[in-house]
């Protein structure tokens, strides 16, 4: 830890100030200072939009110093970031919510990717790369070989790795933008621990998650960004969730969780011993002996770990993967044949999957081409798209859903994650659709567009819709659905009412497995 500065200083080691920087003249921060401390954490929070990311990307040289206005101080000198390898040789590693690792090397050559050891003669040193790899490792609990090829890692364990490579560079800052947005709650859990040693260790660190329970643990000091803008900033005894998302959202949320009264109509979706065989192992299956029920107007919720089959088995309801022979699947009494996705759209199920980059939306498309993708055959006329009709139905659903987007025109990519994902959900919303099926619909998401997907499902099943919901925010589960269902290895392990459910019996379920089957 050869840059690692002595904890208990006061003084800031970094300072940002007067930042403001445009994109096409629209001010994505607008005169933002802030400051990091040796040996703290620094929480920065805000919606989606905010200009999180974007600060932490001037501070990592990723936009250039002669592209923004105002200053960048480290350790008492001015900093002129030219590049992020300018950053880095200044002390500063940023690790991103995607990791940039290559699945099919080894965990050593993706720590020392670009930088690899070499000898006298040129040649890769490997005894030196695998050495060293095997420090860095132990440094961030990871016991694991250097020779390990990446893609047998669980999410965690890259992460780790993801730090590791950070950490060859011997920085004296870290930058981690939404560690854990796909980790597990187990592996949040083992993170947030190698967080607070390397802290301990003398390591600052700026730390952006949308997760306030995580902000909470480990914050030294929180800031709040809201339109560009820094609105506050606290000491670690002044920090409260209240407090927090006032100051993001601009007012004060009374209930985070909407009540509704729960009417379940009939059944419009019957699963009748859905099975989905392993896709590279014959013989086993992903999934087996599942049936379950979801009435009109109600919420299910799907809960289990990662891996006990709960992306898989929606998948499997939309077409997405095949399921096996035996499973029975119905939309209101009628056999629906889910061999596609074309077909369960048909029969009337939509699906927001869990990795909206991979598979929720076409990046090269804008906002209402997006919008419009799932139900083309509502906005032709003869074979071709009516124009004018596609922007009509896009700028309807941009202002019915407050979705923040400069008009219909714009690039997808070019929106926070939540106003992506109220994008997606009214790809579906265009259609008369019967089931919804949301996968961790709000991950990546802020606490603001939380409450309005929230008070949209409420809405939605009102109008005796039908809502599958899977989350690993067990919170956020227990509060929005009437129902449970927990997954474990593959089978069904354990159903409730709300009335019924508690955390505690929930992950009893999800981690004892019943062997009365």
């Amino acid at each position: 830890m050869t840059n690692a500065t002595s904890k208990g200083n006061r003084e800031p080691i970094l300072e940002l100030q007067n930042v403001t920087k445009r994109f096409f003249g629209v001010p994505a921060l607008r005169d933002v200072s802030l400051d990091l401390r040796a040996g703290e954490i620094h929480a920065l929070v805000g919606e989606n939009g905010a200009g999180k990311s974007t600060l932490m990307k001037i501070l990592s040289g990723s936009y250039p110093c002669h592209e923004y206005e105002g200053e960048v101080w480290l350790n008492g000198q001015a900093q002129r970031f030219r590049s992020p390898g300018d950053a880095e040789a200044a002390g500063i590693a940023m690790i991103y919510q995607e990791l940039s690792l290559h699945l099919d090397l080894t965990i050593g050559e993706n720590i020392f990717l670009g930088r690899l050891p070499t000898g006298r003669a040129g040649l890769v040193n490997w005894a030196s790369a695998w050495s060293r790899s095997r420090a860095l490792l132990e440094e961030v609990g990871l016991d694991e070989s250097p020779r390990t090829v990446l893609r047998q890692l669980s999410a965690n364990q890259q992460q780790r790795v993801a730090i590791a490579k950070a950490l060859a560079q011997e920085p004296c800052i870290l930058i981690l933008d939404e560690p854990t947005a796909a980790l597990s709650v187990t592996e949040a859990d083992r993170l947030m621990e190698m967080l607070l040693e390397l802290k301990g260790d003398g390591y600052a660190c700026f730390y952006i998650s949308h997760r306030l329970d995580e902000v909470l643990r480990i914050a030294d000091r929180v800031t709040v960004l809201r339109d560009g803008m820094k609105v506050s900033t606290c000491e670690r005894a002044e920090i409260s969730v209240a407090r927090i998302i006032e100051d993001m959202v601009g007012r004060r949320i009374e209930a985070m969780y909407p009540g509704r009264t729960v009417t379940p109509g009939p059944v419009v979706l019957r699963v009748e011993n859905l099975s989905v065989p392993h896709p590279s192992i014959p013989g086993k299956q992903l999934l087996e002996g599942i049936s379950l029920e979801l009435r009109r107007g109600e919420i299910l919720g799907l809960a289990g770990l990662v891996g006990a089959g709960r992306s898989e088995l929606v998948k499997a309801l939309f077409g997405a993967i095949k399921a096996g022979g035996g499973t029975r699947v119905e939309i209101e009494g009628r056999p629906v044949a889910s061999d596609s996705p074309h077909e369960a759209i048909a029969a009337g199920i939509g699906l927001v999957t869990e990795d909206r980059k991979k598979d929720g939306f076409i990046a090269t498309m804008d906002i209402k081409q997006n919008i419009t993708l799932a139900s083309l055959s509502l906005i032709a006329t003869r074979g071709r798209i009516d124009r004018a009709r596609e922007r009509a139905v896009a700028e309807d659903f941009i202002n019915r859903l407050s979705i923040r987007a400069p008009g219909p025109d714009a690039s997808i990519i070019s929106l926070s994650g939540g106003n992506q994902q109220k994008t997606i959900l009214a790809k579906w919303l265009m259609r008369p659709l019967k089931v919804l099926i949301l996968d961790e619909p709000t991950r990546g998401v802020d606490v603001g567009a939380k409450v309005q997907i929230y008070h949209l499902m409420n809405e939605l099943v009102g109008r005796s819709l039908g809502i599958i919901m899977i989350s690993s925010e067990l919170p956020e589960l227990l509060a929005m659905c009437d129902r449970f269902v927990v997954l474990g290895r593959g089978r069904i392990q354990d159903e409730f009412t709300r009335a019924e459910a508690s955390a505690e019996r929930l992950m009893r379920a999800a981690t004892i497995v019943n062997t009365d089957q």
